[in-house]
């Protein structure tokens, strides 16, 4: 299994691959990018072998006003073919997190609701 995390934060980063390696899943890869921008040439460069499940954060560099970096980054994954069975997982404190979320099909969890949960719910994002 592939996985990218996308977030602008180190110890978000860090707190969500523990998570998932907690997890124990056979032959997990975790990638990792701290912009929407370096998501994107991660992604365009895995085309071959897309990602399983992306997880992303919102508010992350402001070059894409007025949407939020993280919403920006959904928007370009929904282009390519290669990714209409990736899982997309916003995890953010945006008060706006739901409606993006609903807005582009995608799974979402509130940094909140991440860090006062067991590794488990990472589970079904997967």
């Amino acid at each position: 299994m592939k996985i990218l995390i996308v977030d602008d934060v180190p110890s978000w980063i860090r707190f969500h691959k523990n998570n998932l390696k907690y997890l124990n899943i056979e032959n997990l890869e975790i990638d990792t990018a701290i912009s929407a921008n370096e998501a994107l040439n991660k992604i365009e460069i895995s085309l071959d072998e897309p990602y399983d499940a992306i997880f992303t954060d919102l508010q992350m560099e402001s070059n894409y006003l007025p949407k939020l970096a993280g919403e920006w980054l959904i928007e370009q994954i929904k282009m390519f073919k290669e990714y209409e069975n990736t899982k997309i997982t916003i995890i953010s404190a945006s008060p706006s997190i739901e409606q993006i979320a609903k807005r582009y099909k995608v799974n979402y969890l509130s940094k909140y609701t991440a860090r006062n949960s067991e590794s488990q719910i990472y589970k079904k994002f997967i």
